[in-house]
């Protein structure tokens, strides 16, 4: 199988160990995958106009749409998308221009818009909308759109945050030795 590895002027994508990239998915340009991280059917991720970085152990899942903000004279930096270690990004997720720490579960068909800062041990609920610019603070469960925060979350959430993560990297890796997806 071909995998969709694409580069973008002089940026081609970084992929670290035991990486799965689904061959129906498209990666380009200036984007960085950790070991261990797995990227589902029909994903696009593109770092054409600034990076997009993925730490260990994460993974996108089917139909997800990750993208960043250019660099401007009113935004310098632009907005890069950074992901961290052990986040699950749920079914048809939209991740642009946003930071995301460790052990975050992004639910399934949310939306998280430029300039938005997840801390660590954070789950999203299904079909959030993050607005620009909104900091979810660490240890809470948030829902709604737009999103707010609803109440703490249990040890036992906390606990299940590295749960699903390490669950994924387990899935990737049967495929992989099945050879059911080749690695990048």
């Amino acid at each position: 199988m071909s995998v969709a590895l694409r580069s973008y002027k002089h940026y081609f994508p970084h992929i670290g160990d035991r990486v799965m990239v689904d061959s129906s998915s498209v990666v380009v340009g200036d984007v960085h995958l950790a070991d261990d991280v797995s990227i589902w059917p029909l994903v696009a991720i593109r770092g054409d106009v600034n990076q997009v970085v993925i730490g260990k152990r994460s993974n996108v899942q089917d139909g997800c749409v990750l993208h960043v903000t250019h660099k401007s004279a009113s935004n310098p930096a632009g907005y890069p998308l950074i992901i961290g270690e052990d986040v699950t990004v749920g079914h048809k997720a939209m991740l642009h221009g946003c930071h995301i720490g460790n052990r975050v579960l992004v639910g399934m068909g949310a939306i998280l818009l430029d300039g938005v800062i997840v801390e660590d041990d954070v789950m999203i609920g299904a079909g959030s909308l993050v607005p620009p610019g909104k900091r979810l603070e660490s240890g809470y469960l948030y829902l709604g759109s737009p999103v707010r925060q609803v109440r703490p979350l249990s040890e036992a959430e906390i606990t299940g945050l590295l749960y699903s993560a390490n669950n994924y990297v387990s899935w990737k890796n049967d495929y992989i030795d099945q050879g059911n997806q080749s690695q990048p």
